[in-house]
């Protein structure tokens, strides 16, 4: 149950503290239209609030968090769908400062090769705060080319390329003279990043990836990996001719879906099944084993660089949306972690992947109490990291006398998750009748 400080309390059923009853509907409240309405009104059991009445669950938008969480007493059962700073991996000039500080402790503390593990995010540069260092760095590489970013806008908004310091200037014209500052933050900031020129191409055309991880707990840290994902295309054949043309060089839905060419069931999006499928017929399953797994340390290095000034509290958790762009190389690079991911379909296919990933997150948040907190997979879900690395269970013998170690991610893999949902569930009955 949750209530603002400093409400009147008269008429509310339940004292301060006091647990929920087992067996008693789980009240949940959310401003979002989308999939995840639909997910929560047909989960049995669950039942909507609305207004001011008291709710158990409650998926908000980072608006309300930021206006409201510091003011709201939450009895020990209540979740909530954010934490309460996450903008410290969300925020694209913050993750980057993080990201930074991070690998500079590591090299401190486990050597140049541990912290060459955090290479994994375009040379960067915020502004205007570090204008001057973004030019010195500009004028080391002429003819190349930037991407630049607002630090807390989405889907796409704001977005520019650019090759000479003339636009930054204009940018910055441009900027004084705004009054649109709705965002996260009062004024607003930018990235300058260095563009990746060289995108590995399905077609001909770009695509970056979308892949899902949930947080339950950042002390100790305790983060899910979800089995699908997609690739999001863009629509026109990629050059760097013109880098004006958002089509081609912005992959965000939100984008391509104003071309004139777009159509969502001509290719648009790829589940990662078939992405993976792919790769391995282009590349082998071994050059595609190294870069899921060169994808696997992007996740963790980026929580773990977070891991200390994220606020946890045992009431929140996060699902994020990580975009990752792989190179010709077929090494992965870090763009962003979308703290609200889009959970509005755009196909069939993608309504019922994000119905699956929002009924698995719900299974993970474990309202009912049916988990027993062992559990390595819970539907399309696989535990990568439990206070430590967490290990698959299957795998040759290991001769070494080291242990055999091979991550427990199986992200782009097949996602039997129904058949999964159903042996997890009849056990845990069958663990519970027989402790009764």
């Amino acid at each position: 149950m949750s209530r603002p400080k400093n409400q009147n309390y008269k008429g509310h059923g339940l004292s301060k503290g006091k647990e929920r009853e087992q067996g008693a509907p789980i009240r949940f409240k959310t401003a979002l239209m989308n999939t995840l309405m639909d997910v929560l009104r047909h989960r049995p059991g669950w039942v909507e609030v609305k207004d001011e009445g008291e709710w158990d669950f409650y998926w908000c938008d980072v608006s309300w968090l930021r206006e409201n969480f510091d003011h709201t007493y939450m009895d020990e059962h209540v979740r909530i769908s954010h934490f309460r700073n996450h903008y410290e991996l969300t925020r694209k000039n913050y993750m980057v400062k993080n990201l930074k500080r991070f690998r500079k402790q590591l090299e401190r503390e486990a050597g140049k090769l541990e912290a060459a593990k955090c290479d994994f995010f375009p040379k960067t540069f915020e502004l205007p705060s570090e204008y001057h260092l973004f030019v010195e760095e500009f004028r080391k590489n002429p003819g190349i080319t930037w991407i630049m970013k607002p630090v807390a806008r989405s889907q796409g908004k704001g977005i520019f390329l650019f090759r000479r310091l003339k636009d930054i200037m204009d940018w910055r014209k441009d900027t004084r003279n705004s009054d649109d500052q709705k965002d996260d933050i009062p004024v607003e900031n930018y990235v300058a990043q260095r563009y990746i020129e060289n995108p590995y191409l399905i077609g001909g055309r770009k695509f970056d990836l979308r892949v899902y991880v949930l947080v339950m707990s950042y002390i100790p840290l305790r983060a899910w990996l979800y089995r699908d994902g997609f690739a999001r295309f863009s629509n026109t054949r990629f050059t760097l001719n013109s880098i004006d043309d958002q089509y081609v060089h912005l992959t965000n839905v939100a984008v391509q879906k104003t071309s004139p060419d777009y159509h969502p069931k001509k290719g648009s999006k790829w589940m990662l099944q078939r992405f993976r499928q792919y790769l391995a017929s282009k590349h082998g399953p071994q050059a595609v084993e190294t870069l899921f797994r060169d994808m696997d340390n992007i996740f963790i290095k980026s929580l773990q660089s977070v891991q200390k000034v994220i606020i946890s509290d045992k009431h929140c958790f996060e699902l994020y949306g990580y975009d990752i762009l792989i190179d010709q190389d077929l090494k992965p690079w870090l763009l962003e972690v979308n703290a609200s991911p889009s959970l509005t379909a755009s196909s069939q296919e993608d309504y019922e992947l994000k119905t699956c990933l929002l009924e698995d997150t719900l299974h993970v948040v474990d309202m009912e109490a049916r988990l027993t907190g062992r559990e390595k997979r819970v539907g399309g879900f696989d535990l990568m990291w439990n206070d430590g690395p967490v290990s698959r269970d299957e795998g040759p013998p290991d001769l070494s006398g080291m242990g055999n170690f091979v991550t427990n991610t199986h992200l782009g893999c097949v996602n039997d998750r129904k058949k999964q949902l159903r042996q997890l569930f009849c056990s845990l009955q069958v663990q519970k009748k027989a402790s009764n």
